[in-house]
């Protein structure tokens, strides 16, 4: 049952619907790939000061946290990149909230395969188009817009609440953690990911690498005389699909028991040669590899190194040996706790709208959630806009969606109040 408070709220909600959307497009905008996040990161800023709400950068070269036990390898500079937060009430009695969303998307090229530029929003048949849209800037709309309207709706935010909107969720998971290695924790979060009003369960480990083959450069006069890396580096492909299949067949938590295949290989990137006319003296395979949870990300390592050494031993071409390495995500899977009166208290409020409690959803992918659950020691889960397309072509997000995102989060800020007040009366 709704009270005349969250009939209010829900109202509000409706009301602010075109600013939600708006606020989406504009993020949208702002193309913020690797090391280009700064337009996303102005317009957050700037529409979080338009509400009144508190701004903090949360950078990521803070002192200390390059030796983070659990920062993943970059090799990009970390130096002047930031996150933007919205800390409220830090010194407040009761449990505290954190929202969390990122705000840089994987690239969107070749541009010329979508319908319309990626960076610049449209709509069509109640679908927001555009890179981002549902990975996931709709979500980080829907949450700061919950934010306006519960206030709008006359109701106080008294307990300690943060945003967080980060960088870095698509390549390393650095972002959220830098919010917690200075200090900006919670006891439970909630992620808008584009994976629908279901409550997420678990998510698996997920590990980046890299593998370089050196040939032999020649005058394609005589190719034979070289030895080709490009064609060296088919050789192995077979043997990380047997890795991925021996991932698949290793014991896993009850939750993946049934899921036919959830941790899967990816080969993502291929570089190789620098001339049409010579034989290739190098190649470069860049991949991902998911592992069940449970698995740290150093055996997940180990794994992948004992594989491309035996493909090499046994191929005995007397080619040097792959140079292997690890950059980006190294991260842990696990289990959600679905029994937690923040987990409670979302279902609740789902059921309130949709007349029917939510689903669950286990991941094939890892999310920043993984941050908070390692580090951080911090439940929480995802539960957001629904999006297809995410990371490829003509990516969209249901704006209808969008609406109930924010509504359900709206109430759940506002039933949250209420369970504070609760806990401190007691």
């Amino acid at each position: 049952m709704l009270d005349a408070t969250e009939q209010r709220i829900i109202a509000c909600c409706n009301a602010l619907m075109d600013d939600t959307v708006a606020l989406t497009s504009d993020l949208v905008r702002g193309y913020s790939v690797i090391g280009q996040e700064q337009g996303a990161l102005d317009t957050m800023e700037r529409h979080l000061e338009r509400l009144g709400l508190p701004v903090t950068r949360v950078p990521l070269d803070a002192a200390g946290f390059a030796e983070h036990p659990h920062r993943a390898p970059a090799e990009w500079p970390s130096t002047g990149r930031y996150n933007v937060i919205s800390d409220l009430n830090p010194s407040a009695p009761g449990p505290h909230l954190v929202f969390n969303g990122h705000l840089d998307v994987v690239p969107a090229e070749p541009t010329d395969m979508w319908t319309r530029s990626p960076w610049e929003p449209w709509q069509k048949d109640g679908w927001l188009y555009g890179r981002g849209a549902g990975d996931m800037k709709a979500g980080i709309a829907a949450m700061v817009m919950a934010v306006e309207a519960v206030r709008q709706a006359g109701v106080e935010i008294n307990f300690p609440f943060t945003l967080q909107t980060v960088i870095e969720e698509e390549c390393t998971g650095n972002g959220a953690l830098a919010c917690l290695h200075q200090g900006y924790s919670g006891d439970f979060v909630l992620i808008p990911e584009p994976f629908g009003a279901q409550i997420y369960a678990g998510q698996v480990g997920v590990l980046w690498f890299r593998m370089r083959l050196d040939g032999v450069p020649a005058h394609v006069l005589d190719p034979s005389a070289g030895r080709n890396a490009i064609e060296a580096l088919q050789d192995y492909l077979p043997a990380l699909k047997v890795l991925e299949a021996e991932m698949n067949s290793l014991a896993r938590p009850e939750l993946y028991a049934d899921h036919p295949h959830p941790f899967n290989l990816s080969i993502g990137r291929v570089d190789a040669g620098n001339w049409a006319s010579s034989v290739p003296a190098h190649a470069i395979l860049e991949g991902r590899v998911g592992f069940p949870p449970g698995m740290s990300p150093e055996e997940a390592m180990q794994r992948v190194r004992d594989t491309l050494q035996a493909c090499h031993a046994e191929l005995d071409d007397a080619t040097p040996a792959p140079q292997v390495s690890f950059h980006g995500f190294r991260s842990e899977g696990h289990v959600v706790d679905l029994d937690t009166p923040g987990i409670r208290l979302l279902s609740e409020c789902h059921e309130a709208l949709i007349g029917a409690p939510p689903g669950h959803y286990i991941s094939t992918c890892t999310t920043d959630l993984r941050a908070f659950h390692v580090s951080g020691n911090i439940n929480g889960t995802c539960y957001g806009p629904v999006a297809q397309r995410i990371h490829g072509v003509d990516e969209c997000v249901e704006i209808d969606s969008i609406r109930h995102v924010l509504t359900t989060y709206a109430l759940f800020i506002h039933r949250w109040a209420k369970m504070a007040e609760q806990q401190e009366s007691n």
